[in-house]
């Protein structure tokens, strides 16, 4: 497994303007020529599959996309390669199974041979940290990438409402199941990111960036790029990425924790440029591209739901919780807009709350007042009633990551139907969580909105429910067969190796 960067650093920009599986397989191969790499051993690929279906068509790598890079990687394999193999876990709530099949990664998988990892349903690493800084001093990561011999990341070219941009680093947050994902996924998010980093480095990275997502990342709007980013080290290439987008790589938090941690340049004299389109004619290309990172209050102005954001915890960066509650909601609204045509003449007037906020909430008699997290604060009157939220936040130091459980889509179904009827004749719900996660806040908008809740969709519950069933048939399975679900020991190359069978 590759635990540090490439000594020389190289981004290769490349021109391509269809989802040609065989004129991306060209140029993914030429790029691993330029940068001398052969895979070799356990060899596995991350695309991100956050998302997946018509719907959501720009969220994720697409599947020609991804048969072009295993095509090139098939190319240049000297029969080296003892397993090729795909693997990512989607948003949290949604099968991976379920995302691979609606992306369309499914039958390319098993036209080529490549084996299929789902990262909810293997066992999870422990992984040792020591470097300063850091979150914690062990994070999980599953165990096909804890092995992995020639990692290669393939990520969306996309913004990020949480991060500004999500490229090769941000991919990441993919190699954690759910239960370990949302530990950390609050202001310090981007520290998270850069923690992350530390489990493996790919040797390297092939960036769907034909069509592009901006904006957003769950529903991002589409953006003709035309565009195919290759490289050798994520600091270097996502560095790139946003001078092509025209934002200084240092101003976004996890692209410089990672660059201080000394997985990279950041410093175009440090990075070589090749392939044929120039920087200055990608960032033309990219002068309209709109990136993420809009506050909440910001977001929801002139809507039915009016927003109120207080400091979190420790403030964050700026007294503002970047990687929480605040951009969850973002993304459930556009989720809900994409599943609801009247979403705009539907939504019910709503008030939404997080962190620490001390202001005034201009509810009127009859809406609602939704606060949000663990965090959240706030003493005042709504109507008649004087109302005090106190925070239910736990200080990180308590979280064990030994210890995170997961929580199971129809679990929370129930959970927040349960809230909505105790807080019925109540001016006001409570939501906790830390973060709350996209998906609550679907199923909770959707209720008290009155808008149709994607879940219940019914062109989509039946493929849904099968994967989910297949999922938890594969868990049971591997429960009574005895694997572990959590594996204590270090994983990187050159250290003590636990017995995975």
């Amino acid at each position: 497994m590759g635990m540090r960067p490439s000594e020389n650093p190289t981004v290769v920009l490349r021109h391509c303007d269809e989802y040609d599986p065989e004129r991306i397989r060209n140029i993914v191969r030429e790029g691993l020529e330029t940068l001398g790499l052969r895979p070799h051993g356990r060899t596995l690929v991350k695309p991100n599959a956050v998302l997946s279906g018509p719907m959501f068509a720009t969220a994720h790598t697409r599947a020609e996309f991804l048969e072009g890079v295993l095509l090139a990687l098939g190319d240049r394999d000297q029969g080296q390669v003892t397993e090729l193999a795909v693997g990512e876990r989607c948003a949290i709530t949604v099968p991976t199974r379920y995302a691979f099949r609606h992306a369309g990664f499914e039958p390319v998988l098993e036209r080529l041979g490549v084996k299929a990892y789902y990262f909810e349903e293997t066992p999870q690493v422990e992984i040792p940290l020591s470097h300063p800084n850091r979150l914690r001093d062990y994070i999980f990561t599953p165990e096909p990438v804890a092995r992995a011999d020639f990692f290669v990341n393939c990520p969306k070219f996309k913004a990020h409402p949480w991060t500004t941009v999500t490229f090769s680093m941000k991919n990441y947050i993919g190699i954690q199941d759910d239960r370990h994902r949302l530990i950390d996924h609050d202001h310090a998010l981007s520290r998270k990111v850069a923690d992350l980093q530390h489990i493996v480095q790919p040797e390297f990275i092939a960036i769907d960036g034909i069509i592009a997502g901006q904006g957003r990342m769950l529903t991002p709007i589409p953006y003709p790029l035309q565009l195919i980013v290759l490289g050798n080290n994520q600091v270097a290439v996502d560095s790139v990425c946003c001078r092509i987008v025209g934002i200084d790589p240092m101003e976004v938090e996890h692209i410089r924790f990672a660059h201080e941690d000394g997985f990279g340049p950041s410093e175009l004299s440090r990075i070589q440029l090749s392939g044929d389109i120039s920087l200055q004619a990608a960032r033309e290309r990219a002068k309209d591209f709109q990136v993420g990172l809009v506050r909440v209050e910001k977001y929801f102005e002139g809507e039915k739901i009016s927003a109120y954001a207080g400091p979190p915890p420790g403030h964050g960066a700026d007294g503002y919780c970047w990687g929480g509650c605040p951009g969850a909601i973002e993304e459930a609204v556009e989720v809900l807009r994409l599943f609801d045509q009247q979403y705009q003449s539907k939504m019910k007037r709503l008030h939404v709350v997080f962190g620490s906020y001390r202001g005034p909430l201009d509810a009127a008699y009859g809406e609602k007042v939704i606060f949000v997290g663990d965090c959240v604060q706030w003493k005042g009157h709504l109507g008649d009633q004087l109302v005090e939220i106190r925070s239910l936040y736990k200080d990180r130091a308590t979280k064990d990551p030994h210890h995170a459980q997961h929580q199971d889509i129809y679990k929370k179904m129930l959970n927040v139907a349960q809230l909505v009827r105790e807080a019925q004749h109540e001016p006001y719900v409570r939501l906790p969580g830390c973060p709350v996660s996209v998906g609550e806040l679907i199923l909770l908008l959707a209720e008290l909105g009155g808008v149709k809740n994607p879940y219940f969709s019914y062109a989509e519950i039946l493929r849904f429910n099968r994967a989910y069933l297949e999922w938890r048939a594969s868990t049971l399975a591997k429960r009574v067969a005895g694997e572990p679900y959590q594996i204590a020991g270090a994983a990187h190359r050159g250290e003590a190796q636990p017995d995975l069978g």
